[in-house]
């Protein structure tokens, strides 16, 4: 009975280590383009529909309505959620990710720029500096699923 009790915590354990969490519309992992590719597969397209694979950079810390994903040389592609209906958790920086949806070449204008910068908890000097509007590639993801 020992070595059954024993067994059963064991397999829990390890079915708890290599838990997925899934959010938003279920997708699975097949097919996914590593972040760091994606601004070439992009091409000049103004969008496309993907599935990409990344490291989460920072969440939002006010409710996990968004998250950064590293692309490459540093930089980062930020990654909302459509129709603002899921959120991912909050502490997932650093974890890899596999989200689903369209891939979109957008200018964010200031106000949104500051928005985001009030939920990553930068300061006000910080906010401060943010004067123009930024062109980047973002994603609106259907479904995401953290590793």
């Amino acid at each position: 009975m020992k070595y059954t009790l024993i067994l059963a915590l064991s397999l829990g354990l390890a079915v708890a280590a290599n838990a997925q969490s899934v959010h938003g519309k279920k997708i699975s992992e097949d097919g996914a383009v590593p972040a760091p590719e994606l601004v070439a597969k992009l091409g000049d397209k103004p969008e496309m529909t993907t599935k990409v694979q990344g490291t989460v950079a920072s969440v939002c810390k006010v409710k996990g309505c968004w998250m950064e994903v590293k692309t490459d040389e540093g930089k980062t592609m930020r990654v909302t959620f459509k129709d603002y209906g899921f959120f991912v958790p909050k502490d997932i920086a650093g974890k890899q990710v596999v989200f689903e949806g369209v891939a979109q070449q957008t200018t964010t204008s200031v106000a949104d720029l500051k928005h985001y910068a009030e939920d990553a908890g930068k300061s006000k000097a910080e906010i401060a500096k943010i004067t123009e509007p930024e062109k980047a590639l973002t994603f609106v993801a259907d479904g995401v699923i953290v590793k």
